[in-house]
């Protein structure tokens, strides 16, 4: 007996101290990474591009920008939830891409580096956040990239510009899942076990469902072309959200690709096969 409370001690202990190795590696691996870190992701690169400090509202944000020619397109990265400007760092590190097009990506409010102000749970505020960043780029040279809840931000421009692409957009509130994991957030006597950067995606999260109803029915009011990329596994964001636009787009306005058996990180698992997308859209 007294064996098996030791062999049960032990194990106990180790689970524990697993976990607790596991949750650093997790919450360390998810927070936004320093202005050191960010660059350090471009060392090898050819271009490392200029990171900056804006102001929108009285609110500050980081931004990533490589301009080497005001005669090529200009693509605008929009980040999801979660997400930061260092999701699309492989694209914009990409020799092909760069020989194509100037890039920008930047962290929406909430998601900085050590962001004191939370998420805004507004598409509303983004996309006039989004806009004053495209104040500075000319718009028929201008190509919004929206990956996830970045897509309804994107979509909701209604300045006319050169095209806009969505990633897995989160575009339609009756088929917006809930995973089980909010509750984690949800729960008082969990919530401290979510680590602040997930704590600002689930409340964003959370409020999504009803803020797309102020927008889900007239997006095809936006006067630009859309082009959407979808993978047919993503269970996060369904497939039926770029269905949902198709429905609702002229054929001549709207273009859906999908991505077969592609989930929804197929921005970095299908790399290959979104970055052929997007040089279509460039060429």
């Amino acid at each position: 007996m007294k064996l098996l409370k030791k062999i049960l001690k032990i194990v106990g202990v180790t689970l524990f101290v697993l976990f607790l190795i596991l949750y650093y590696l997790f919450w360390n691996f998810s927070a936004p990474k320093s202005d050191t870190k960010v660059l350090e992701k471009f060392s090898d690169s050819s271009h490392t591009p200029i990171l900056t400090y804006e102001n929108f509202k009285g609110f500050e944000y980081r931004k990533l920008s490589i301009i080497k020619d005001t005669t090529l397109p200009t693509l605008v990265f929009v980040h999801g939830t979660i997400g930061s400007s260092t999701d699309f760092v492989k694209y914009m590190k990409d020799s092909v891409l760069l020989s194509k097009a100037n890039m920008i990506s930047y962290d929406r409010i909430g998601y900085n580096y050590q962001d004191k102000n939370p998420a805004q749970e507004s598409i509303a505020f983004e996309r006039d956040m989004l806009k004053s960043i495209l104040q500075d780029y000319n718009p028929n040279k201008t190509i919004l990239v929206g990956y996830s809840y970045g897509g309804p931000i994107a979509l909701a421009i209604q300045q006319k510009i050169r095209k806009v692409i969505l990633l897995a957009p989160a575009v339609y509130s009756e088929i917006e899942p809930m995973p089980w994991s909010l509750n984690l957030y949800k729960w008082k006597l969990t919530r401290w076990l979510v680590p602040p950067i997930w704590q600002e995606a689930s409340r964003e999260k959370l409020s999504h469902k009803q803020d797309l109803q102020h927008f889900e029915n007239n997006w095809n009011s936006t006067p630009n072309n859309i082009v959407s990329i979808h993978g047919t596994n993503d269970w996060i964001v369904p497939f039926e959200n770029s269905l949902f636009l198709k429905e609702r787009f002229p054929k001549n306005q709207f273009e859906l690709i999908s991505i077969p058996d592609a989930g929804h990180g197929f921005i970095w698992s299908k790399f290959d096969t979104i970055k052929q997308h997007l040089i279509q859209q460039l060429d």
